[in-house]
């Protein structure tokens, strides 16, 4: 059977799926991505998968995408990383057997993508990118895709979507924010870019990013004219998104929680973060449960917090905030602007107390404080240390060379000149 492309395998494959839920490093797994279909997801995506790794790691291939094998989880794209195009071939004929197509990631932004070497921070080597799709295409039995970032030129961008399209691309994601759009400068995507990609290409578009509510989804297409909208962090936040619901949080985490049971094995870590997702709004009033949430050593204890928590919100009357709706409903989180970040950050610096005590320490300060209550953060009254000569460790108290340990110990390998002070105890 020819394998189906462009809009073909859209229709067909994926059944025109209009809501995506995201490719989302240890939060798309299996039990997240079988809630988000329960609740009008029409098409998900695995975590994105290393190649490299994938290929020599059986364990990795069973843990990630073998053991996952799920009717009810179709139509299911694979997502890898990749920036060698025989590795990235080797690793999509590996998962071909397991997924309706192979996913190329082009849009990660983090700093392990970069000393990886992989993600966004491909964009720029247009030869090898055309060298991996077309590869890929050639080579494999389902279609190939791409996820990308724009540049901040629309021109630009639009040429980098059709030369993927001429490799071989059979649809493309599109996140309408640039690379240097993350953590606290993410912004506003830019749905111009997506538009303008949508109309230079003959294959279908997904848009990614501004997605909190179904309004935005039906918006987003309207606006742009893609085929589908994806999710992620809206999704993360209210799983029930492309329903059009806002629902009670305990309502989703129980859910998912039961199927996280029927579909073992599911890595604690990651259910211990989606409930932290869940229940963000939460956890900002109710402290304690948060620091006990991250605790807890097993499933049953989270579901435990999770139900104390429920308890907590159907028993105190709700008072007013500054939320759209209660912090116990499924809501998106907006971060703040990057400018209210660095303002928060300067007051934080300022109002810290000279000795390095008191409340306004850092989080990770204060844990540290109650850990080792002598512990002491103020630069002045730390004591010094007279550094080694060569490296600038701190030096061995009695060394007569004035060197660390370790560049003592060399000297006397090399120059066979012993230190009596920090060899004694060596005899």
């Amino acid at each position: 059977m020819a394998k189906l492309q462009g809009f073909e395998f859209w229709r067909t494959t994926l059944k025109g799926a209009r809501y995506v839920v995201a490719p989302m490093v240890d939060q798309s797994e299996l039990a997240w991505r079988l809630l988000s279909r329960r609740h009008g997801a029409q098409l998900c995506y695995t975590p994105m998968l290393h190649a490299q790794v994938f290929i020599r790691d059986a364990n990795y291939r069973r843990e990630n995408l073998y053991n996952e094998v799920c009717e009810e989880d179709r139509p299911l794209i694979t997502q890898f990383c990749a920036n060698d195009p025989e590795v990235f071939v080797q690793a999509a004929l590996l998962a071909q057997d397991y997924c309706d197509a192979i996913d190329l990631n082009l849009g990660c932004p983090q700093m392990i993508a970069k000393r990886g070497h992989y993600g966004v921070f491909l964009q720029d080597e247009w030869e090898l990118l055309e060298k991996m799709v077309k590869l890929a295409n050639e080579k494999i039995s389902v279609p190939i895709t791409c996820k990308i970032r724009v540049f901040k030129e629309v021109d630009k961008t639009v040429r980098y979507a059709q030369m993927l399209e001429k490799a071989g691309c059979q649809l493309l994601t599109v996140h309408g924010r640039t690379k240097d759009q993350k953590g606290a400068m993410t912004g506003i995507a830019s749905w111009e870019h997506i538009k303008a990609v949508r109309k230079a290409v003959n294959i279908p578009v997904f848009a990614n990013g501004n997605i909190h509510h179904l309004s935005d989804v039906e918006r987003c297409i309207q606006e742009t004219g893609v085929q589908g909208v994806m999710s992620a962090e809206g999704n993360l936040h209210n799983p029930a998104l492309f329903e059009g619901r806002s629902p009670p949080v305990w309502e989703m985490a129980e859910e998912y929680l039961e199927v996280v049971k029927e579909h073992p094995p599911c890595t604690l870590s990651y259910v211990r973060a989606h409930l932290f997702k869940l229940w963000h709004h939460t956890l900002q009033i109710h402290q304690d449960l948060r620091e006990e949430l991250a605790k807890v050593k097993n499933l049953e204890s989270l579901a435990d917090v999770s139900k104390q928590l429920r308890l907590r919100c159907q028993d105190v009357e709700q008072k007013e905030g500054t939320l759209p709706f209660p912090h116990w409903i499924c809501q998106p989180y907006v971060r703040p602007g990057s400018e209210v970040k660095k303002k928060t950050v300067c007051q934080k610096r300022a109002l810290e107390d000279s000795d390095g005590t008191g409340e306004t320490l850092s989080k990770n300060k204060q844990k540290k404080k109650s850990r080792n209550p002598n512990k002491n953060f103020c630069p002045e009254q730390k004591p010094k240390y007279i550094k080694c000569e060569q490296c600038g460790n701190p030096k061995g108290n009695k060394c007569v060379f004035n060197l660390c340990r370790g560049c003592c110990k060399k000297k006397a390998f090399k120059e066979v000149a012993d230190c009596p002070k920090c060899f004694a105890v060596e005899t």
